[in-house]
């Protein structure tokens, strides 16, 4: 197996302070937004684009996370898979531009069972969809407001997001 790194600590910092901004340029401020983590790792970089967008705008931003397990399409194949806490900020969603973030942007599966999941919980004014990394490869119309990087791959190839939070490491790589 060959393994390549393509992004390091201070790559992955640079690409969620300019998602930051783009996020409160895009929303002409950190009014009415609410940003939502796909776990694992969407969480954790919603921890810290949270914070950020919240200094950069002058105003606190709730975040939140948002489970997809039950409303995803591929339970059959993966009937074992744990569901994680859904955690909505106390305003809610109704009326608010909902910023959903993940690690990995592949097919587009993730993302179109997270906006069933949305519909359950409330009706935002408006859905926008931040990724660190986007593949290619895309299944479903579905495109990423918010790139940390686009990073063109094979689809036999994986890429990897570790977090210091949950791998102890911060990086992106690619297994060939």
């Amino acid at each position: 197996m060959n393994t390549r790194t393509v992004m390091h600590d201070a790559d992955i910092a640079r690409a969620l302070t300019r998602i930051s901004h783009e996020i409160l340029e895009s929303n002409k401020g950190p009014e009415g937004l609410v940003l939502l983590g796909i776990p694992t790792r969407g969480v954790t970089l919603a921890n810290r684009i949270g914070p950020l967008v919240s200094e950069f705008g002058g105003a606190p931003v709730p975040v939140g996370s948002l489970d997809v397990t039950m409303y995803r399409d591929d339970l059959h194949r993966n009937p074992t898979r744990a569901p994680r806490r859904t955690e909505i900020p106390a305003g809610g969603i109704d009326g608010k531009v909902v910023v959903l973030i993940d690690d990995v942007l592949f097919s587009g599966r993730s993302i179109r069972a997270a906006l069933d999941a949305l519909q359950d919980i409330g009706r935002p004014a408006a859905v926008r969809l931040a990724t660190l990394i986007d593949r290619g490869h895309r299944e479903l119309p579905i495109r990423p407001d918010f790139v940390g990087k686009n990073l063109p791959s094979a689809r036999d190839e994986r890429v990897n997001v570790r977090l210091a939070e949950t791998d102890g490491v911060e990086e992106v790589t690619i297994e060939s």
